[in-house]
């Protein structure tokens, strides 16, 4: 009996009672399983400045930042409902200047880095004051100054290209911000938790030359070590018994490139990283914080891609000469998704709002499914939808 058997079986018992036939229906889906564990917060999931999702405007679509990838927690109780948070959302100005001139671009840089600190000091004060004074005191306290605020950065960038290139017009637009109501469930979508048949090939005895053997080792969490079974929260030495799920063809694999980051910031600097994807749509995230960590099988969508989001972080590199360790939460870390993505590249900007000390960080960015795992590849020698680069903290 293959394991969606047995699951399909004790789903609905069938107990003979007196001669007849009753049918029980157990309570042991994931589910069930994700509500009585609550909301489990590990580390590095607390939101910054008590925005649990942050939300830019780019390409003409709602960018959504997840921070801790959805591991935080609101209020005393945890379920998979939807969670709603103010956030302050302004157009991009830096994908609106195109090739800046090398001798503006320092202070096209430094301005650019304010306006994300401008941004990040308006969303910390509407964090602090829902409630207080309704859409007028939000308007007048918070969005009006800010207004201004990046008015000044704005027309100093904008004079800065001027002195050696034509300057950039109508850019004014862009100084005016708005709050927007995020729903933080993401769009979820449903969580798939099928088990099944993973094909777990574990390599086998490779004698005289000759290519290994099949060796399979077993598929199904019954059949390994007798780990619990993993909940759908973070924790590890646990078996999944999801299904992998739907993997796309070698030329829809999706793959994923940082086209532009800095190469040194100072402490608390605020920068962006640009991140490039093909083939992944990212319209799919199930919160971790929530449960949705491994429950949901890899799903494509009507073309053959896969539908999920990736994740962007930054750590500090202790040394650069011998792997790091893999325990401590990253000083930055978000997960993205936008609705956007198609078998053509795009491009979504990232905006750390700094990193706290002096070192050298690794900054990655990798797709993820909508249960947070690295897509699969049709082919193992294809490279998989990740990518890298080193930040110098000053």
């Amino acid at each position: 009996m293959t394991g969606r058997q047995k699951r399909i079986v004790g789903v609905v018992a069938t107990l003979v009672l007196f001669g007849g036939i009753v049918a029980v229906t157990q309570v042991s889906s994931a589910e069930s399983k994700r509500a009585a564990a609550g909301c489990v917060v590990p580390p590095g999931g607390a939101a910054p400045k008590g925005q649990s999702v942050t939300t830019t405007q780019q390409n003409g679509r709602t960018v959504r930042n997840y921070w801790g990838d959805g591991q935080y927690c609101q209020g005393t109780t945890a379920t998979a409902q939807t969670l709603a948070t103010q956030t302050i959302v302004c157009p991009s100005v830096a994908d609106k200047l195109g090739e800046v001139p090398a001798v503006a671009k320092a202070e096209v840089d430094r301005n650019l880095a304010l306006l994300e600190t401008q941004i990040a000091e308006a969303n910390q004060r509407l964090a602090t004051s829902q409630g207080e004074g309704g859409a007028n005191f939000v308007q007048n306290a918070i969005l009006g100054p800010l207004a201004s605020k990046r008015g000044a950065a704005i027309d100093r960038i904008a004079i800065a290209i001027g002195r050696v290139a034509p300057r950039p017009q109508n850019l004014q637009g862009l100084a005016t911000c708005t709050v927007s109501e995020t729903n933080a469930g993401g769009n979820n979508g449903g969580g798939n938790n099928n088990g099944g048949n993973n094909g777990g090939n574990n390599g086998g005895n490779n004698g005289g030359g000759q290519a290994p053997g099949l060796d399979f080792g077993p598929d199904e969490c019954d059949e390994g070590n007798g780990l619990q079974i993993h909940d759908g929260f973070q924790n590890g030495n646990r078996c999944v018994d999801t299904q992998m799920g739907e993997v796309a063809s070698e030329g829809n694999n999706p793959t994923l490139l940082i086209t532009s980051a800095p190469n040194s910031v100072r402490v608390n600097q605020p920068f962006t990283i640009r991140v490039s994807t093909r083939n992944l749509i990212r319209d799919r995230f199930l919160p971790a914080g929530q449960g949705g960590y491994y429950v949901d099988m890899s799903i494509l969508n009507a073309q053959g891609l896969t539908r999920g989001h990736f994740h962007t972080g930054c750590r500090i590199l202790n040394s650069t000469q011998v792997a790091p360790d893999p325990a401590p939460a990253p000083a930055f870390f978000v997960a993205t998704e936008d609705g956007g993505g198609s078998a053509q590249p795009d491009v979504i900007e990232i905006r750390v709002p700094g990193l706290p000390q002096r070192g050298t960080f690794q900054c990655a960015s990798w797709a993820g499914d909508a249960s947070h795992r690295a897509p699969m590849m049709q082919r193992a020698n294809q490279i998989p939808a990740f990518d890298s680069v080193r930040v110098t903290v000053r």
